[in-house]
């Protein structure tokens, strides 16, 4: 369970067994559109949490579920609207895409796949939009024979505006989508700072994780929780000091000493952030809209005016 990023590109997806028929799917490096998904197998088919954001890194994942089972895919569970967890739902045939309906409604207003002027050109394949259809507002428990799969609404806005966990409790495993990064920013610009502090303290902690498979990067346990709420907190200190010295975001990220999270991915990443955490000190409610656009163009500032790298 190492904790460093891949420095060299993306390698090959990796299958982990973290549990008697439950699999991590972790696809190096975890940077921009490269995500984690999972899958738990039953006797009579299979339940994915998330999909991938590519056609090929989809099917490279359905190819990774029929290596362990032939059994169909029945139910597909996405923890947030963001097209490296979606993109790839329209794959699943015959499965019923379940997920929070601000999962859908995001899903829906996002739209098709896009890569310039803000990120490097990807290619998507042909991506179809294929939401959740079968929604709930704060909880559905899913069963894969008699194991119990809890799916939740994490209740306030924290990576997004419709985080959900999917959470084992006989077998102390943890699906928690982007609310943690291991070896990656995390990324708040379309949730709230203070709402993922209040989410891993008071959510995600007291479940009291043993194995947690995060959005991004290797599987982890539950000593990443503290070290993504550190992070936030970090952020939070950085805007307070920032508006105070009259500085932009991006001016505040400029001049931010990261410290210890100097060695995470995509450090562009505290742009968008401290756009977010910028509006919060200014009143505004976790998960309102901000102007995404100028946060994006701030980040690619910050990238020394390049589109920001995706190797998706």
């Amino acid at each position: 369970m190492s904790d460093a990023p891949d420095r060299e590109g993306p390698g090959s997806p990796q299958l982990q067994e973290v549990s008697d028929g439950v699999f991590a799917y972790v696809q190096p490096d975890g940077t921009w559109w490269i995500n984690n998904t999972g899958f738990l197998v039953g006797s009579r088919g299979v339940t994915s949490v998330d999909t991938c954001s590519t056609e090929r890194r989809t099917r490279a994942y359905l190819e990774a579920i029929r290596s362990v089972t032939d059994r169909p895919v029945r139910t597909l569970v996405n923890t947030h609207h963001h097209g490296d967890h979606t993109f790839g739902n329209y794959l699943f045939s015959g499965a019923t895409v379940v997920g929070h309906e601000q999962t859908r409604a995001g899903a829906l207003a996002w739209g098709k796949p896009f890569d310039e002027p803000f990120w490097t050109k990807v290619d998507w394949g042909d991506v179809e939009l294929e939401p959740p259809f079968l929604t709930y507002t704060d909880a559905v428990t899913l069963w894969v024979d008699e194991l119990r799969c809890e799916v939740r609404h994490v209740g306030t806005p924290a990576h997004t505006t419709n985080d959900s966990i999917v959470w084992i409790p006989d077998r102390r495993v943890l699906f928690c989508g982007d609310l943690l990064f291991n070896g990656g920013t995390p990324f708040l610009m379309q949730g709230s700072v203070s709402g993922a502090i209040k989410v891993l303290e008071d959510v995600v902690a007291p479940l009291d994780a043993e194995v947690i498979v995060p959005g991004h990067g290797p599987v982890a346990g539950p000593e990443l929780i503290d070290r993504v709420v550190e992070y936030a907190r970090f952020v939070q200190t950085t805007a307070w000091a920032g508006k105070a010295a009259g500085l932009t975001p991006l001016e505040a990220a400029r001049e931010a000493d990261l410290g210890p999270f100097a060695e995470l991915t995509d450090a562009e990443r505290l742009v968008g952030n401290l756009h977010r955490a910028y509006a919060e000190l200014d009143g505004l409610e976790p998960g309102a809209q901000i102007d995404l656009v100028s946060a994006l163009n701030d980040m690619i500032e910050f990238n020394g005016g390049r589109p920001l790298t995706c190797r998706a």
